[in-house]
């Protein structure tokens, strides 16, 4: 198990406890994603954390499978979900490398706070684009400390080592997108949010 596994199941309860930072971006781009919903679509959700998302759009689908590496932050999902009457929500343990045999079968891919955790987010974009099915939707949402806090590399560095923090990949809006497009996306939609300038949100479609 990796560090940043280790890490983010040390701080699952802790992390489901926390507000959301920006209520009304995370508002809108619950209502922005849903716009691209349909009862008949079957959407995977990589890094789920602890299943507040994918809770709020399951019911608009017809199959929702979140999954996360973390195997508390699942635990605590599951736990959530208990009792609600969803029966096309499973949360299950898994990296994206996990669900890659996969190959076109979801209509929708949402990677919320999670590329910029991976060590190589311009495979994982490759990996999407190939699972999602011809006209299928990839939504994103991801810090690009690249461009507004470069400063705080070597920090974050020193907090991984220490066991503080997480892996964090530093990108720019610019890279991310250049990676979405070079796997074969069409960007439809891009937004920074006035109140926290490092979140990129994008909503890229697969051509049909």
């Amino acid at each position: 198990m990796n560090s940043s596994v280790n890490f983010w199941n040390r701080s699952a309860a802790r992390y489901a406890r926390r507000p959301i930072a920006d209520r009304n971006a995370y508002l809108r781009k619950i209502a922005l994603t849903q716009t691209y919903f349909h009862p008949g679509m079957d959407v995977l959700e990589f890094g789920c954390g602890t299943g507040s998302t994918a809770l709020i759009h399951a019911p608009k689908v017809r199959s929702y499978l979140a999954t996360d590496a973390s195997s508390r932050m699942i635990d605590i999902a599951r736990e959530r979900m208990a009792g609600n009457g969803l029966n096309n929500l499973l949360f299950v343990v898994a990296t994206l490398e996990d669900m890659q045999h996969r190959q076109q079968a979801f209509d929708a891919i949402l990677g919320l706070n999670i590329l910029h955790l991976l060590r190589d987010p311009e495979r994982a974009i490759g990996q999407v684009f190939s699972m999602l099915k011809p006209g299928g939707v990839f939504v994103s949402n991801t810090a690009c400390l690249q461009d507004t806090r470069p400063y705080l590399k070597p920090v974050a560095c020193l907090a991984r080592l220490l066991r503080f923090a997480p892996y964090v990949k530093f990108v720019s809006r610019r890279q991310l997108e250049m990676h979405l497009e070079n796997a074969g996306f069409q960007i439809d939609y891009r937004w920074v949010p006035e109140n926290s300038k490092d979140v990129y949100f994008l909503i890229a479609k697969k051509p049909k």
